[in-house]
């Protein structure tokens, strides 16, 4: 990773791990792809290698994401989905130049237009919001559990109950929080 900027959050879903992309939304928000390089290195990291991207395309891309998280935020919690979420995904979707394709081991990638460009990686990536979104994959859209970021993740636990939307941040911060609480509460007795 690039020194200076923070860490991506990964996930095994790539519309959702998008959206992370912009964590602590309700607290300090945390932004990941400040500059238009940083959504060329995330858009690598997710097999969706671009050779270069511009200002403009990086607002297309946050766009992109807010709408994804409106939507899926609206899914989980069964809302109505809100219409221009849903015109931005449906032309982002429509713009690209992506397909799908099958490696000798037997996944799924994708393969970008000859000349590489962001919006044939957004097209992936709002493909993939959809496919959450309409419920066409085996999980369910929930809401982190954290005050201060309440994103939104495709939950694929075997029993759909997970909290968090990463254990490592969000989960871990949660559980030290309680912790701590229980410690302040519960003073130690002396020997």
């Amino acid at each position: 990773m690039r020194a200076g900027f923070p860490d991506f959050r990964l996930g095994s879903v790539l519309a959702t791990s998008f959206t992370g992309t912009l964590s602590e939304r309700h607290g300090n928000a945390v932004e990941r792809i400040p500059t238009p390089q940083r959504l060329v290195d995330w858009l690598a990291v997710n097999g969706l290698a671009v050779d270069s991207c511009t200002a403009a395309q990086l607002d297309l891309a946050r766009e992109l994401r807010e709408s994804i998280h409106a939507a899926a935020t609206a899914a989980a919690i069964q809302d109505a989905l809100p219409a221009s979420a849903v015109q931005v995904i449906n032309d982002r979707s429509a713009q690209g130049r992506a397909a799908a394709i099958l490696t000798p081991e037997g996944k799924r990638r994708w393969r970008l237009s000859s000349a590489s460009c962001v919006e044939d990686a957004l097209s992936v990536i709002a493909a993939d919001a959809i496919s959450i979104i309409a419920g066409e994959r085996d999980g369910r859209l929930a809401l982190c559990a954290s005050p201060t970021c309440q994103a939104a993740f495709f939950d694929t636990s075997r029993s759909r109950t997970r909290r968090w939307c990463d254990m490592n941040t969000c989960g871990n911060r949660q559980k030290k929080a309680r912790f701590n609480a229980n410690q302040r509460k519960e003073p130690r007795s002396a020997k």
